[in-house]
């Protein structure tokens, strides 16, 4: 004795009403995708002038704070503040200038290419120090263990 109800319509998908909900599955997979990219091609950003960095062991440097400065010294010893060639002579006061821009001290990153003696590494450092930036960070490659 089973009894089996039809729906109005007769139940072949006549009378049926069309789905009003919004599938998200789609969205979530192109945001996921974005995402995935984003976080490749971050780190890319940050690198401007094309140096091979030595390699070191030290941990990475944290960078919480806002964007910082680069320093960039190529194998040929050119110095670029971010991008933009300069001569060593004029690197303290562009920094300074810079600093005066800008509400709080900015970080600096140091980025040396691995062939440079000390000394010229040093010297684009003194002259970072004479422009008054206590928060210099040498950069280099992470080398694994």
């Amino acid at each position: 004795m089973a009894m089996h109800v039809v729906p109005p319509g007769g139940g072949r998908g006549r009378g049926r009403r069309p789905m009003a909900d919004i599938n998200v599955t789609p969205l979530v997979d192109v945001m996921l995708v974005l995402l995935i990219i984003f976080m490749v091609t971050a780190p890319l950003l940050v690198t401007g002038v094309p140096v091979d960095l030595p390699d070191a062991r030290a941990n990475a440097v944290n960078d919480d704070d806002n964007k910082p400065v680069q320093v960039s010294v190529d194998n040929s010893g050119a110095i670029y503040i971010d991008e933009m060639q300069i001569p060593l002579e004029e690197l303290a006061p562009k920094l300074a200038a810079i600093a005066e821009a800008r509400r709080d001290e900015p970080r600096i990153y140091v980025r040396a290419d691995s062939t440079l003696d000390y000394g010229a590494v040093m010297r684009v450092v003194g002259e970072i120090n004479t422009a008054g930036f206590k928060k210099v960070a040498l950069i280099t490659e992470h080398k694994g263990k």
